[in-house]
């Protein structure tokens, strides 16, 4: 009956051993995190909790876990230390202290002393207290271990314990939340801290105020208000790709800076939708953008046979009209990269054709010559095509146009430019509409007098 009760016994032992186990594995799979961490952190709460029962103040105890049988050794860890530290007793401070207390204040001249006693002993005053808790001499601790040496750790096996307090239960509990919560944080910004810079797919989570919290799955990310796309509008539940902008550590978890607007996060997308870009056969060379409005992108192939713009556009548009229909229909210009300035400025200027471009290095300006019928398109909408030519290119663009008879128009609008000739031209084709309206109205009038009077 004993054998067989021991055995019982043994496989409830195992059993629990199993349960123990298997909860370690979900912890790491929940929580992401390894399970040399969740291990240690079981040791740190088991120390504590033998500490709290059975150790004293100042001492330092570790602890071994044994996943297999489920118990622990526990070891009381000093450090050898310099003969010279001074060792400190409580009793004697607080004898001191009472002393101190109870003396009448001292005269000038004897205060004087005092501070010249005091910065004679500066030095001694700041070597660090011995505590014979933690602490070990040279010469005890080369009775224990022969050939120690200053600095050295030196461990002695206590008594294995099994029986704990309910305090000391709280105390490893604590320890244990505590413990994982941090390995938690520092799982996650690790993860998130190398996935910095690129783009991801999340869940808009909530909107407060003018900020949008994106469910990013283990985290959640904040797009701020001057990293929206102003005319985009958000929505809880909307799966969007967003940039990782910028991943800091906090108390309560990586805080994560997403964003819509910049400019990488167009080189990304087309990473994710080119593979010539993403093997490295295509290069992305420079990136122009007013978000929500229009981009420019320079492109460059590294081997030859290879055509980087049509590489990047795809048949039938199929790319980057993959990339415009994420970033809700924003217009994208793909030009060919080129050493030669002059030609990189005309390509940059694009759909515009260019006649000539005079450089001027020192100054880093271009003029640039264009039919004058092209001249409203080189500068574009409100002078956004000039603008992100000159972004593109780094150089300050100033256009001219040209007539068919060679005369030169005034100069229209540098990179800066608000006002175009495009707008000029719809409000002339609207006013010739509405005189021609007019003259109708009119030869409608005349007619009607003329029928009036024969009658």
């Amino acid at each position: 009956m004993a054998r067989r009760k021991k055995t019982t016994d043994d496989s409830q032992s195992g059993g629990k051993t199993a349960d123990f186990g298997s909860a370690i594995s979900q912890i790491c799979e929940e929580k992401g995190i390894s399970k040399d961490k969740v291990i240690e952190t079981i040791e740190a709460a088991l120390a504590a909790a033998y500490k709290k029962d059975y150790g004293r103040k100042g001492q330092n105890i570790r602890s071994e876990f044994d996943e297999m049988t489920g118990g622990a050794k526990f070891f009381l860890v000093k450090e050898v230390v310099d003969e010279t530290l001074r060792e400190f007793v409580l009793e004697e401070a607080e004898g001191e202290e009472k002393s101190k207390k109870e003396k009448k204040p001292a005269k000038k001249a004897e205060k004087k002393e005092e501070k010249v006693f005091e910065a004679e002993n500066l030095d001694e005053e700041k070597l660090p207290r011995f505590n014979p808790e933690r602490d070990l001499t040279l010469d005890e601790a080369k009775k224990i271990k022969k050939g120690a040496k200053v600095g050295d750790i030196i461990e002695k096996e206590l008594e294995e314990k099994k029986d704990y307090g309910r305090v000391a239960a709280q105390t490893a509990k604590q320890v244990i939340i505590q413990r994982i919560r941090e390995a938690e944080r520092d799982a996650m910004y690790d993860e998130y801290k190398n996935r910095e810079g690129e783009v991801v797919s999340g869940v808009v989570q909530r909107i407060e105020g003018r900020n949008v919290f994106i469910d990013l799955g283990k985290s959640v990310g904040v797009l701020l208000y001057g990293e929206q796309v102003e005319r985009e509008s958000y929505r809880t539940g909307q799966r969007i790709k967003v940039y990782v902008a910028k991943v800091d550590a906090g108390n309560k978890g990586p805080g994560i800076t997403l964003s819509r607007t910049r400019p990488e996060m167009i080189q990304k997308l087309f990473e994710l939708e080119v593979p010539e870009i993403f093997a490295g056969t295509v290069e992305i060379k420079a990136i122009a953008r007013e978000a929500g409005e229009r981009t420019k992108i320079a492109v460059s192939s590294k081997e030859e046979g290879i055509d980087p713009i049509g590489s990047c556009v795809g048949q039938k548009g199929t790319r980057v009209q993959a990339v415009i229909d994420e970033l809700g229909g924003e217009k994208i210009d793909i030009i060919l990269w080129n050493d030669d300035t002059s030609k990189f400025i005309s390509a940059a200027l694009s759909p515009a054709k260019v006649l000539n471009v005079e450089i001027n290095e020192e100054q880093k300006e271009a003029k640039v010559t264009v039919p004058e019928d092209q001249l409203s398109l080189a500068i574009g909408k409100r002078g956004q095509n000039v603008r992100l030519a000159a972004k593109l290119t780094g150089w300050k663009i100033d256009i001219l146009g040209i007539k068919a008879d060679g005369n030169a128009v005034e100069k229209e609008g540098k990179e800066t430019e608000t006002e175009t000739e495009t707008e000029s031209e719809e409000i002339k084709e609207t006013e010739k509409k509405k005189e021609a309206v007019s003259e109708e109205v009119k030869k409608e009038k005349e007619v009607k007098e003329v029928e009036d009077a024969e009658e």
